[in-house]
């Protein structure tokens, strides 16, 4: 008698993969097909008015089919994406890579927990921050060596300084929402209390930076405290809705208040930083003059970029420190179960408010430093948008984790603006396309795919506070975030 031949799990697998590829390519296509009817009207279109005063349509259908193509590839790479044909894939590329694809599902393993990780990951873990904070460092002086004082001023102050400054507010932020839990939507309500405070302290009584910087900070965090006693028996979206309504009431006194503020006018005419005393100007007691060297405006700039990059360092520190100590513990404990909190014995009221004062704190310092920076603010450099973002920033990063957060500001500040260097698409999709317009479109769109495919952020694993014998890394699937 013959045995019949066994299938092979690849075998298997292929077929099961054969049989999901043509449903998936259906409804990719019938997708496509929704979006280029939505997008017919609305893109394909767009009205002008020519010479004569008249309104004309101007047809722009390749971006339409731009658009279709991308969903279709998107959704059919989503319905794909299953246990059956990552196995698949797996399995191909091990026979095909000699065992290359067994490392890929290794790894897989690894990141769900349930396989002790590899050597490889935990040098990748541990020289990863390191690495990329040496990359920081180097930053400003790789820009002005590879494109000199002129073309390095750009991307040192639109890309490394604004990065920057997202990166701390993501981290002052982070203590709030990652660690402590609180849900807040107000957040730019401390950085406005930081610009302007450094705003009028120097402008009035004339004090330089290095003064009004840690009284924005101490003037934010006070507002920290008189925002957390109203919100202590308030959680989840209650608490949500009352730091919105913070953030706009800051808002709005600053836009009302005029004798103090100047309205919507802002206040303008903000001194610069100096170097410990010395200005950075062109005269004979300035900066390039007193180290002998030719006046540049990148001198400020590069001094204004280690200056924030050395307030994130500070931030970060902080955060890390204190989340060994009883209080960071008492965050997350209040993060995880307030009633089980209180029964512990922990005052939720002084966790609460150092929470909110110390996030407030480190929002003072940047908004200090966005004042000095820009040399003028005004009501509409604070709106809802820029706590959305900040919140957006911890989100798409991972609650908690500084890393992930610090690689989600670089992402969600750095593609946008690498949109406005997007020109050549004139190309293709006419001399009236502006890749500015569809920043927010692909901050959107960004957002969606990452709470699809990651939604714990960026980083999803989480390293305890205190450990007994070994630390190690845990899903963040266990951890409760963002409750409040």
């Amino acid at each position: 008698m013959t045995a019949a031949p066994q299938t092979t799990p690849l075998a298997t697998a292929g077929e099961t993969t054969a049989s999901q590829f043509v449903p998936a390519l259906r409804t990719a296509f019938v997708s496509a097909l929704v979006a280029f009817g939505l997008a017919f009207p609305i893109i394909s279109y767009h009205a002008e008015s020519n010479i004569e005063n008249e309104l004309v349509l101007i047809s722009r259908w390749p971006l339409s089919f731009g658009i279709s193509a991308l969903v279709f590839v998107f959704v059919f790479l989503r319905q794909m994406s299953t246990s059956d044909w990552r196995i698949w894939f797996d399995r191909v590329g091990s026979i095909a890579a000699g065992g290359m694809g067994g490392a890929l599902v290794q790894a897989a393993r690894e990141g769900e927990g349930t396989a002790p990780p590899s050597a490889a990951r935990v040098a990748f873990g541990r020289f990863f921050g390191p690495f990329m904070l040496g990359l920081v460092i180097v930053f400003p002086l790789l820009m002005l060596g590879l494109l000199g004082p002129t073309g390095s001023l750009k991307w040192i102050n639109n890309y490394g300084v604004q990065i920057m400054i997202y990166v701390m507010l993501g981290w002052g932020l982070n203590i709030v929402v990652g660690l402590a839990g609180l849900l807040d939507l107000g957040y730019v309500a401390f950085y406005a209390v930081g610009a302007y405070s450094y705003a009028l302290l120097s402008t009035t009584f004339g004090l330089s930076f290095w003064i009004c910087l840690p009284l924005a900070g101490l003037l934010a965090a006070m507002w920290g405290v008189i925002l957390g006693f109203p919100v202590l028996r308030l959680r989840g979206d209650y608490l949500a809705i009352v730091t919105l309504a913070f953030g706009e009431i800051i808002r709005l006194v600053l836009i009302n208040w005029v004798d103090l503020t100047n309205g919507y006018a802002g206040i303008s005419s903000i001194p610069h930083v100096s170097f410990f005393g010395i200005p950075f100007n062109d005269e004979d007691n300035g900066f390039a003059a007193i180290f002998h060297i030719p006046y540049s405006p990148i001198y400020r700039t590069i001094f204004l970029f280690y200056l924030i990059l050395g307030l994130a360092l500070l931030t970060n520190f902080v955060t890390l420190r204190l989340r060994r100590l009883p209080i960071g513990r008492a965050w997350e404990a209040l993060r995880e179960d307030e009633i089980a909190c209180r029964s512990l014995g922990i005052n939720t009221t002084t966790t609460k408010l150092t929470a909110f004062a110390l996030g407030a704190m480190f929002g003072g310092f940047a908004g200090s430093f966005f004042a000095v920076r820009q040399g003028f603010v005004s009501p509409e450099s604070f709106t809802f948008i820029e706590s959305a973002t900040i919140l957006a920033i911890v989100v798409l990063g991972g609650m908690g984790s500084q890393l992930g957060v610090a690689i989600a500001a670089a992402v969600m500040i750095g593609v946008p603006e690498l949109m406005r260097e997007l020109d050549w698409l004139k190309a293709i999709f006419g001399q009236d396309f502006d890749p500015t317009q569809y920043r927010m479109l692909l901050f959107g769109a960004a957002m969606v795919i990452m709470m699809i495919w990651k939604p714990r952020g960026l980083v999803s694993t989480r390293l305890p506070s205190v450990f007994l014998k070994e630390q190690k890394a845990v899903s963040s699937d266990l951890v409760k975030e963002g409750h409040g």
